[in-house]
């Protein structure tokens, strides 16, 4: 527990330098290098590929994902980076059709296009317009849920949520997520709209907190029954205490592109 509190006492003050004093570009280069890694960790942790070569493959693509998402999104950059990637593993495939499967080539493309494309939707929060005040969103999507159910569950957890996949989850602590999250993003919106400036719909974040408790159990669930079906406890060890990439971030794929989603459709906060 002391190392894992020291790590995020370090990592969280330069991750919130990185967002919002970098220029928007080394950001972009933050998180494609973050999703280079976490590509690397689903294919090499998980043992489901270990070809230097397509986990290369993936790497790179996690990365330029997050240059294209930062440079504007143009939609011909992303099709032709979804060929390359397309054309490399099936390449490869053809190349050696007898070793190489197409289970395997499935995995390296989630890793190479999905994860990446999920996990970027942070970079593109913060090439909105109002992208240095949204980008706090997703974190506020991930985190409150997160802590909320943490405190309820080691107070009332009774019931367990999903025990084969996630052992500690509990109805309960969803429950106070969920209560949290709420709570939060009401929060969030008194402070954009006291201290900002900004015209807030407070509906719209009850949305939100009701979204992000949702999207956050799923997300941590989704990538918690890959390590239970691969028998692996974390997917790295980058950083201290918190295990790999994956391991910090897994429900951020679910609740990044979520809120990204709601942030165009449902704006609750404008300027």
């Amino acid at each position: 527990m002391k190392t894992r509190v020291l790590a995020a006492v370090v990592l969280l003050p330069l991750l919130f330098v990185c967002i919002f004093f970098l220029p928007k570009i080394c950001t972009a280069i933050v998180f494609g290098l973050a999703g280079a890694i976490a590509a690397y960790e689903l294919l090499m942790a998980t043992g489901h590929v270990k070809h230097p070569r397509l986990v290369a493959y993936a790497a790179v693509s996690a990365f330029l994902m997050s240059i294209w998402s930062w440079s504007g999104q143009n939609q011909g950059w992303f099709s032709l980076l979804v060929v390359a990637v397309f054309a490399a593993y099936f390449g490869e495939m053809m190349a050696n059709h007898i070793k190489l499967t197409f289970d395997k080539i499935a995995m390296c493309m989630v890793a190479a296009l999905v994860v990446p494309y999920l996990l970027t939707s942070l970079v593109r929060i913060l090439a909105m317009r109002l992208g240095r005040y949204y980008i706090i969103v997703p974190f506020l999507m991930a985190f409150l849920p997160d802590t909320g159910a943490y405190f309820a569950g080691r107070a009332f957890g009774k019931h367990k949520l999903a025990p084969v996949i996630s052992p500690k989850k509990t109805i309960e602590g969803v429950v106070g997520g969920t209560v949290s999250s709420v709570l939060g993003m009401l929060l969030y919106c008194v402070v954009m709209s006291t201290a900002f400036d900004m015209q807030v719909n407070y509906l719209y974040a009850v949305i939100f907190g009701l979204a992000s408790a949702a999207g956050s159990v799923f997300g941590d669930l989704c990538f918690s029954v890959i390590k239970r079906q691969t028998g692996i406890k974390d997917y790295g060890n980058l950083i201290p205490g918190h295990g790999g990439i994956l391991d910090r971030f897994d429900s951020m794929t679910v609740v990044g592109p979520l809120a990204e989603a709601l942030l165009l459709l449902l704006p609750m906060a404008v300027k």
